[in-house]
Order: structure tokens, then sequence, then C-alpha cells
């Protein structure tokens, strides 16, 4: 695909300084620019690349004020960040466009497609699946019976979406995710062994819900397993059964949440978190990296550690543990000491 940098600056709402009609066909950073890329200039830490660049063009703040001669074309916006960041989200949805259906896709007669759907080579949708206008779903994706989908998701190839599961609008479903798989449901038996406890419920995906590759999400033994509105979740999370993940909450990779607990609107959880079954995580919560979390949370705490606890306090609890080798030199120390006094 190619555009003109005149074309560019009406996408962004800026003004062209320089050769308009500079054909571009490609993205880059400043310092790696080459004849057809765009780049932006958004740090005043990288001004000295702009004078060296190849790029034929490059956005940058109105208020720009080159101290030397610039080859490339200029686009003047109010801020370079938001405007490439507008331009890479319409790159991104060129790129992602894709019309119709393939003839290798499997389609249950009864399963329902809205308008202006693509579906990929090789996907599998079963009976009586709803899938919404505008939505994309990639290559090698299965999606079981009863199971929805919403308007305008993007579903990456090699998804899987187990029947009666519902997802909702604008949701992005990144390769790999798997979506109500079996929760780890089983019972101990007297000889040791083990019954698997059937999980009949499903999982609910509100609107505006990204999830990264290779994230699986377990259907609930009973009712639902749901992630509401707006949150986001990092690749390779393992969410069990009849979890709730609250709005807008984000959550980082490798973090592994057990069965039944209940976390809040807005909360923020770092990566490799593990938390322990049926606790009530409150809103605004924020945990740190590698936590462990084994206890309910209350509203707006900052927790970090293993087990977690207040981060402050963490800190300063680290501090003297960092000094435990020489704390425990000095009480040898002066043992030693007060052994000679009383010989």
């Amino acid at each position: 695909m190619k555009f003109t940098a005149q074309q560019i600056a009406d996408l962004i709402e800026g003004t062209i300084e320089g050769n308009a009609n500079a054909e571009i066909y490609k993205l880059s950073k400043i310092e790696q620019g080459e004849p057809g890329s765009i780049s932006f200039l958004g740090n005043p830490k990288y001004t000295h690349f702009i004078y060296e660049t190849k790029a034929s063009a490059v956005i940058v703040n109105r208020d720009f004020q080159p101290e030397q001669e610039v080859t490339c074309t200029l686009i003047r916006v109010e801020n370079a960040n938001s405007a490439f960041a507008k331009m890479l989200d319409a790159y991104n949805q060129l790129t992602l466009k894709k019309p119709g259906i393939s003839k290798h896709a499997a389609i249950a007669e009864s399963a329902s497609i809205g308008e202006n759907c693509y579906i990929g080579d090789f996907v599998s949708i079963g009976e009586n699946v709803k899938i919404g206008k505008d939505t994309k779903i990639y290559p090698n994706t299965s999606v079981g019976d009863n199971a929805s989908i919403g308007d305008d998701c993007t579903i990456y190839a090699g998804v899987k979406i187990y029947s009666d599961c519902r997802i909702g609008n604008a949701c992005n479903l990144h390769g790999g995710v798997v979506i109500g798989a079996d929760g780890f449901g089983f019972a101990p038996q007297t000889d040791n062994k083990y019954s698997k406890v059937a999980q009949i419920g499903n999982v609910i995906i509100e609107d505006n819900v990204e999830i990264g590759a290779n994230t699986t999400i377990d259907r609930a033994t009973l009712g639902s397993t749901i992630i509401r509105k707006g949150a986001k979740l990092d690749n390779l999370i393992q969410i069990a059964h009849n979890v709730e993940i609250g709005r807008n909450t984000v959550i980082a990779a490798q973090t592994g949440i057990a069965g039944s607990t209940k976390i809040g609107a807005n909360c923020m959880i770092g990566g490799q978190v593990g938390i322990t079954g049926h606790l009530e995580i409150g809103n605004d919560v924020k945990i740190a990296a590698q936590s462990g979390i084994s206890t309910n949370v209350a509203d707006g705490l900052i927790i970090m550690g293993s087990p977690a606890f207040d981060i402050s306090n963490y800190r300063k609890s680290y501090v003297y543990f960092r000094s435990l080798p020489k704390l425990a030199d000095r009480i040898s120390e002066l043992e030693k000491q007060a052994k000679k006094a009383k010989d």
C-alpha cells in the first residue's frame, strides 16, 4: 500500500512542509528511516536524528524549529506521539482488513453470520453459533456449538472457543487463546484416585476486552466465568473456573488466578502474580509482579511480596532482609566477645 505525505497529513490533521507528493509505503523508527518510510519525532532526545534520517517524511510537533537543514518532508501536528499512534491504528486496520468467507471453512447450516465478516481457511463454526457484523475470524479457529461472538471482533488464528461461551463486541483474541476449556475440577476418592467433576457452565467476555496469545480462561463448574467490559489480559495467563475479572482491569503475563476469586474494577496486576481461590480483590488494587495473594485485598491497596502486604512496609522489610547476613555476623562477633569476657 502506498500513500502520499498529503494523504497521511489529512488523516492525522497535519500540515505539510516539503514535498506533499512524497510516496510513503512503510513505517520506521526515525533513526532507521529510509526512502519511502514515515517516522515521527516525539521525544526531544531523538531530535538529532531528524537531520540525518533517510525517511521520506517525519511527523513533528507544530512548534518544532529545526536548527539545521532537514531533507525530509515534515508533517506538523499538535502532538506527534498521538498523531503517530492514530496513524499506526489506521495502518493496522488496513492490514487486518480481510474480505469474504473461505471455501475451506466449515460452517454449520444453523449458524448465523453477520454482514461484512471475514472467515478464514479451516475455520470451524458449530451449530447455532451467532457471529455479529464486521467480525474477522482468522484461519484454524474453532467456535463450538451455541457460542456467540459480537460485532467488530478480531479472532486471530488458532483460537478455540468452546460451546456456549459468549464474546461481546469489539473484542480481540490473539493466537492460541482458549476460551471455555474445563475448569480444574476433580473430587478425591478413598482409593487416592480422582473423579472428574463435570464443568457445565460457560465463559462470558464482555465488550472491548483484549486477550493475549495463549491465555486460557476456563468455563465455570456452574454459572459463568466472567471477564468484564474493558479488561485487558496479557499473554500466557491462566484464569480458572468461576473467576470474575472487573471492568478495565489489566493483568500482565504469566499470572494465575485460582477458582472462584473475584477481582474488582480498575485493578493493575503485574506479571507472574499467583492468586489463590475464593478470594475477594477490591477495586483500584495494584499488585506488584511475582506477588503471592492468599487473603482478601481491600479497595485501593498497593501490595507486594509473597505472601503480599502493603508495598511501603514490604520495601522497609526488604531493607532489613538484605542486611540479615551482616546482622548475623555482628551477633556472632558479639557472642564471641561476650564469651571471652566471661572466661
